[in-house]
């Protein structure tokens, strides 16, 4: 049973690339898909389209990631969100239990007997949900890189750890009516939160067409595979044709992630582009932890010089033992620091386009810049959206969002010069 394009939905996502890789499947199938930097007012109209939002709550403490979250969904419902997606990351990293919590908190409000179906898999990129278990490519989550990863690593595989008090299966039938029955009879004795194993696409849509069945009780929680197939089944919009990009005369490539598949793949642009094309701007760590210095520090590097077409904002490698004195963590002080660097660079010349890899590090960028909102379009590449800033000084500048461990080693170098040379 799918809904009419014309009905709102809402995204809550617990980081920046998140919400944009969530919102541009929905683009794909139609919905006008924007990504709000600030929570739409109540009564404001959503018709026929899609509004993700960003609570930050994926690195947040337990009780701050469940109220950011719950703040979120109902500033959502409130503005008149009837169908309801919770973007959480396909590796279960950071605060999914509180998250999902906060989420049914509020969306419990309109619906007394909601529900939380989690499915965190991507197969598209080698992520998937299995008896149970969350895989990347075939190997139990914490036996991977995210095992180790500095800021939200995920100690287990089994998410009935990750996820306390839920309920885990399969669904079985090869009908939409009975998978949908055999989701609800899981929802007993008090258990609001059920894990479904997904493996392939098709898995996905099966689950998605079961949840739609379930109304809007039934929130869907998942990564953007999980995704692609909700806007699916919440439309019957045929996608627009939509180009991946436009010449752009100048990119800024913002990188804070700290995953070893983005730092390699801008180690791989700087490495492949004929040095008078490019400039890297990469604070060490000592500069990029002074938020009362990190201005003297661009300007100098800024003083006397045109840019290239290419310009590389990089975060230190490393984090410190001993933070200074204050309340912002490291990594928000970084992603501070990038921003300014960022903000500086936009006064020094002109920019036809962002790409940014990362999402703490994204978020702070584009409120430096005064964003109001990202109109996406399209993914320029799997996992990876364009779209169009709206407001700001940034005002019509083509923007690409890329969540750490995505894309292959060439990505940011391959979509770079395609920006440049459409």
């Amino acid at each position: 049973m799918a809904a009419s394009a014309a009905t709102p939905a809402g995204i809550v996502a617990d980081d920046l690339t998140g919400a944009t890789d969530s919102a541009v499947q929905f683009a794909r199938d139609g919905w006008q898909a924007r990504l709000a930097l600030a929570m739409p007012a109540p009564g404001t109209a959503l018709a026929g389209s899609v509004v993700s939002f960003v609570t930050d709550a994926r690195a947040q403490a337990p009780d701050a990631a469940r109220a950011s979250t719950a703040r979120a969904v109902a500033g959502l419902r409130e503005a008149g969100a009837r169908h309801l997606f919770i973007k959480i990351d396909s590796t279960m990293r950071g605060s999914v239990s509180e998250q999902v919590a906060g989420a049914l908190d509020a969306w419990s409000v309109e619906h007394p007997d909601a529900v939380a179906v989690v499915c965190s898999a991507y197969p598209a990129m080698g992520r998937t949900v299995e008896g149970g278990h969350i895989l990347v490519n075939g190997a139990g989550v914490h036996t991977t890189a995210v095992g180790t990863d500095p800021v939200t690593p995920v100690a287990t595989s089994d998410l009935a750890e990750l996820l306390p008090g839920s309920v885990s299966l399969a669904l079985r039938h090869d009908s939409a009516p009975k998978n949908a029955a055999q989701l609800d009879a899981a929802f007993t004795g008090g258990t609001r939160v059920v894990v479904v194993d997904a493996a392939t696409d098709a898995d996905l849509t099966t689950l998605a067409e079961a949840v739609a069945l379930l109304g809007p009780r039934a929130v869907p929680v998942g990564a953007a595979g999980l995704a692609v197939a909700m806007s699916r089944v919440w439309s019957i919009s045929d996608a627009p044709d939509a180009g991946t990009g436009r010449q752009v005369g100048r990119i800024v490539v913002v990188v804070s992630s700290l995953h070893d598949v983005s730092r390699s793949q801008a180690d791989h642009l700087v490495d492949s582009v004929p040095a008078e094309r490019i400039r890297v701007l990469a604070p060490t760590l000592d500069d990029a932890l002074s938020p009362d210095t990190i201005a003297d520090w661009a300007a100098r590097q800024l003083a006397d010089s045109a840019l290239p077409e290419i310009v590389v904002i990089s975060s230190p490698s490393e984090r410190p033992t001993q933070l200074p004195s204050g309340d912002s963590t490291a990594a928000e002080l970084i992603a501070d620091s990038l921003a300014t660097i960022t903000g500086l660079v936009f006064a020094h010349d002109a920019v036809g386009a962002l790409m940014l890899l990362g999402g703490e590090g994204a978020r702070a960028v584009l409120d430096r810049l005064g964003a109001d909102s990202l109109l996406v379009h399209d993914a320029i590449r799997e996992g990876i959206p364009l779209g169009t800033l709206e407001g700001g000084v940034a005002d019509g500048v083509t923007v690409v969002t890329k969540a750490g461990g995505f894309g292959t080693p060439t990505s940011v170098a391959d979509i770079v010069l395609e920006l440049l040379n459409p």
